[in-house]
């Protein structure tokens, strides 16, 4: 069962799902607001009655930290059975479900096997309503947030969202706590080191932060995770630096910061952008 945690005042974190997946509530003086959808349309239907039942007030916005499945499968959710919610989201996230989410749920209805419980013929692709080229604030009513597009990280996609008043932010996948931070598709692995530091400068102590799956975690938490990816992409650029294979990258080094089984997808982009292929080339099958 989903639990739900009141993070600060006014701004509540749902944990639940396949995935563990933070939902956000932040709630104004108009209505509430909601990050993140799931990773099915049942999933999404779920969350939505579920924050209903909570808070019976109105909805007004969606927002998608970044474009991956099981953030925005559950979108359309939020856009059909009278629910006409806006989704606000990275200008991007439509460019990316064509290059990646859209490819991705084409090959995973080819082969039922593959999570043969989710849902995926009736996933409709959802993509922002509302997409966010800027700094964008949203008025919930006695509270404004803040919607911050990033450069590419872990994703091409990736939307900060702050609570000035709490002094919260919620940072999607760009940071994770019940696992190890994901190269998925589209990520870049050697500018989203870079991408965390900004937004550590910007923090004070005492903030906290909602990780795009897992507890809520504080500024030093945020700033180590960036040293450990700091840590991969230099080793990544020495090793293409030396002229190492990427497929023997990872066996010749013992003491990675992050499980090996996961760094595969940071090889295969970080090499591709060191060779100067555009990175819009290569992509790897994970959220």
């Amino acid at each position: 069962m989903p639990t739900w945690t009141l993070v600060a005042e006014g701004v509540h974190q749902r944990r639940g799902g396949p995935f563990d997946l933070s939902v956000v509530v932040v709630e104004g003086d108009a209505g509430v607001l909601v990050v993140d959808a799931g990773g099915d349309p049942g999933e999404g239907a779920e969350i939505l009655a579920d924050v209903r039942a909570r808070f019976d007030r109105p909805i007004l916005g969606l927002v998608n930290t970044h474009a991956h499945f099981d953030h925005t499968f559950g979108n359309q959710a939020f856009r059909t059975a009278g629910a006409d919610v806006p989704v606000h989201g990275h200008a991007s996230i439509a460019r990316h479900f064509e290059r990646y989410e859209g490819p991705r749920l084409a090959a995973w209805r080819a082969d039922p096997s593959r999570e043969p419980e989710r849902a995926w013929a009736d996933v409709a692709l959802v993509a922002p309503t509302h997409p966010v080229r800027s700094s964008t604030e949203l008025d919930l009513g006695g509270r404004t947030v803040l919607l911050l597009p990033q450069p590419p990280a872990h994703s091409d996609t990736d939307l900060v969202l702050f609570v000035p008043d709490a002094r919260v932010w919620i940072l999607g996948d760009l940071v994770e706590e019940s696992g190890p931070p994901m190269y998925g598709s589209g990520c870049y692995p050697l500018e989203w080191p870079a991408v965390l530091d900004t937004l550590v400068a910007d923090m004070r102590e005492g903030d906290l932060v909602v990780p795009g799956h897992g507890a809520v975690v504080d500024r030093a938490f945020v700033a180590r995770q960036s040293r450990d990816l700091r840590t991969i992409a230099d080793r990544l650029v020495d090793a293409h630096r030396r002229g190492v294979p990427a497929e023997d990258v990872l066996a010749a080094d013992a003491d990675w910061p992050l499980p090996v089984d996961g760094l595969s997808g940071a090889v295969e982009r970080a090499f591709l952008a060191l060779d100067g292929a555009p990175l819009e080339t290569g992509g790897v099958d994970d959220a």
